[in-house]
């Protein structure tokens, strides 16, 4: 199993982006237990974003609510961190981490490789 995080790039202060994370490798029968984001910028330590479960719960980071938005899309394996009102400080690599089960490996922890968000004020 491997997850793909995309969506990154440079976009200006008050903008919005999308970011997703994708698993492959999981064959056809899976199920995403939960999956967070994470962010980390030059110098600073890593920062938790957003998270969702099986369920749908979902859970933000200080620095997120009111302006990001997790989903996820059970056909496609992804999960899509919304962004909204997007700020300089928001800036970092962005990386999603997710349990997934599979009838082969049981549910394990992966992570993805980041994506880089740079916000221009």
């Amino acid at each position: 199993v491997q997850l793909q995080a995309s969506g990154g790039g440079l976009v200006q202060a008050g903008g919005s982006l999308s970011l997703s994370c994708t698993a492959s490798g999981t064959g056809r029968f899976f199920t995403i237990n939960h999956m967070e984001w994470y962010r980390q910028a030059p110098g600073n330590l890593r920062e938790f974003v957003a998270s969702i479960n099986s369920g749908g719960a979902t859970n933000y980071g200080d620095s997120a609510k009111g302006r990001f938005a997790i989903s996820k899309d059970n056909d496609k394996g992804a999960v899509v961190l919304h962004m909204n009102s997007l700020k300089s400080e928001d800036t970092a690599v962005y990386l999603c981490e997710g349990n997934i089960w599979t009838p082969t490996a049981g549910s394990r922890d992966y992570w993805g490789r980041g994506t880089q968000v740079t916000v221009s004020s």
